[in-house]
């Protein structure tokens, strides 16, 4: 195996030295999620990265593939790389002497690594990035987000002024959703001002089986995609196109179709059966497999007149039995089957070059989607949070960035993600969660609005009050909201989430000279008021703040204090929240 990248720094012994890297979401955000460690004599790390992200106690959980290596002392100038791939990766940071060294590649644990290369084909080492920074890792964000933006994002998305959406999802009532309850959510849609409506899982006859379950859509999903449109919102649904069940219907999946038998990664026993909306992957590494995916997906988004696609689930096989795909073939002495969930996870010396193949195959199947329908979004699900990388923002329009979905995982998550990807592109859903009063309320719904919202809850249920309220903070985000997360530059302000205290996401638009400050409250009884230090102002100026809740009466204030002393906030409710506002007032000379 050839790594992708090798860096030796020539560093002075002595001289102290910081690491940042973040996890994924994965499942549920860990307690800490956000590392910050000192990078002393002899500091050995290792981080890795697939599609899969299973937490297991005791063991580091997998990143987010990049690293922030940056000085300990005020200035904090360092440099970050990171990797451009969604296949099992691997990053390695060590320190000695006068050497500082870090690998960027492939995994090949479990090895010996291995791969076959066909006549004709070639074989890359994932792309890589590395970059200089300033002003810590916040200086490394906004260096780094925009470059992400730029170079890996697609410039029709960037470009609709809709970016990101706000998002009505059925997942709020599971797999009960039907015609009748989705014409009610897009009404309900309408009526707050959300501009697309997600149909989630529940909709097909069967897994693997993706068409429209005619008992609960007797009018296919056609209907649905026409009344979201005449309503000027847009629709989009859940898809887990990679899984095989049981299903016979002409066109379905089927795990004893000969054909569909050798595309599995696994020899499935005679009592297997799917679960509600997951069964068994296919190796996309094969031809065959990849170009019925291709058609597969294609006729989806034709057939349903789709304008989003989410594709959720193991995607990417993780593992492969088989001697006769283009991968490498097994050590079969030291391989391990696990079953999860329905689904069988192969773990063996072959994996990181199943995971090579069937990952280019998903970038060729979804690369000549792009071109076909350019205008289409795709939303990175996998379980929420699993499949959080650079390769796939180079694909994708945005992430689900967690499997869950209270104030405090979004917020978390939110805050480890942010630190590397673009803000518009992390999307959070806001399920239903205990708000006995409006500011819980308001609490909820802003937990999930610091980038790309979805709400995810039976809207109907709502009291007035809350309809009222919830439609009021879409259209501040719409109007105000939005502009910032697409283009300000980002500051972690606080510490990360915990719940109990309060924590807090600064965004600043240097260019309008407009910012806002998301404030959130934790649980203690008795923390009334905080102090949020600001960033990214300048100190001569003077900044209009408004308090949108009324907390505090809007004032004028000097940037050197709101970067120094800071803004002081009162709120007397736990679990509450406060948007600060803020605008460049205008100079002494008129500027």
């Amino acid at each position: 195996m050839i790594d992708s990248l090798r860096l030796d720094w020539l560093t002075a012994r002595g001289k102290a030295l910081s690491h940042l890297y973040v996890e994924k979401g994965a499942d549920t955000p860990s307690a800490q999620g956000t590392h910050r460690e000192a990078v002393n004599e002899g500091y050995r790390w290792v981080g890795k990265s697939s599609t899969y992200a299973f937490p297991t106690p005791g063991e580091a959980r997998e990143i987010i593939p990049a690293e922030i290596v940056f000085d300990a002392d005020d200035a904090q100038d360092g440099w970050y790389a990171g990797i451009e791939f969604s296949g099992r990766t691997r990053i390695t940071l060590e320190r000695a002497g006068e050497s500082m060294k870090s690998v960027l590649g492939l995994n090949p644990e479990p090895g010996p690594f291995r791969t076959r290369i066909e006549p004709g084909r070639s074989f890359e080492t994932p792309t890589v990035f590395l970059g200089a920074f300033k002003a810590g890792p916040d200086g490394a964000g906004n260096q780094l987000r925009p470059w992400v933006r730029a170079v890996l994002g697609n410039p029709l998305t960037w470009n609709d002024a809709q970016y990101p959406l706000t998002v009505n999802n059925s997942w709020g009532s599971g797999m009960q959703v039907d015609e009748a309850l989705a014409l009610r959510m897009i009404a309900q849609s309408k009526e707050l001002g959300l501009e697309m409506f997600h149909l989630d899982a529940g909709w097909f006859r069967g897994v693997g089986d993706w068409y429209p379950d005619t008992k609960k859509f007797p009018h296919g999903l056609t209907a649905i995609a026409d009344a979201a449109h005449r309503l000027g919102l847009r629709f989009g649904i859940w898809v887990d196109w990679t899984q095989a069940g049981l299903d016979t219907a002409p066109g379905a999946l089927n795990v004893h179709d000969p054909k569909v038998h050798d595309w599995l990664v696994s020899e499935m026993g005679p009592d297997w059966k799917p679960e509600e909306f997951k069964g068994q992957t296919i190796d996309l590494g094969v031809p065959a497999a990849r170009d019925y995916a291709a058609g597969e997906v294609k006729r989806i988004v034709e057939d349903y007149r789709l304008d989003m696609l989410e594709h959720d689930g193991y995607l990417v096989a993780q593992g492969c039995i088989r001697e006769d795909h283009p991968h490498a073939p097994p050590n079969h002495s030291t391989m391990k089957i696990v079953h999860d969930w329905a689904s069988d996870f192969v773990m063996a010396s072959n994996s990181t070059d199943v995971s090579y193949h069937a990952v280019r195959a998903y970038y060729e199947i979804y690369e000549k989607l792009r071109r076909e329908h350019p205008g289409l979004l795709f939303e990175i699900c996998n379980d929420g949070g699993r499949m959080v990388d650079f390769g796939s923002a180079a694909h994708g329009d945005y992430f689900s960035i967690t499997d869950t979905y209270d104030p405090l995982s979004n917020r978390r998550a939110f805050y480890d993600a942010s630190h590397l990807l673009p803000a518009a592109m992390l999307e959070s859903y806001v399920e239903k969660w205990p708000a006995p009063r409006m500011e819980n309320f308001l609490y909820m719904l802003r937990s999930g609005m610091m980038g790309w919202v979805t709400i995810m809850q039976d809207t109907t249920a709502w009291t007035p009050e809350e309809h009222e309220a919830a439609r009021k903070a879409i259209a501040l985000y719409k109007q105000e909201l939005r502009p910032l997360i697409r283009d300000a530059q980002l500051y972690h302000v606080s510490e990360r989430p915990d719940g109990v205290h309060w924590d807090g996401v600064e965004y600043w638009d240097r260019k309008r000279g407009q910012g806002v400050l998301f404030a959130f409250r934790g649980s203690v009884a008795d923390k009334t008021e905080h102090r949020f230090v600001l960033a990214g102002l300048e100190a001569s100026r003077r900044y209009k703040l408004h308090f949108e809740d009324g907390s505090a009466p809007d004032c004028e204030v000097l940037g050197s204090e709101l970067m120094g002393a800071g803004v002081d906030l009162h709120l007397p409710d736990p679990l509450s929240s406060e948007l600060v506002f803020l605008e460049a007032a205008a100079s002494s000379g008129g500027a």
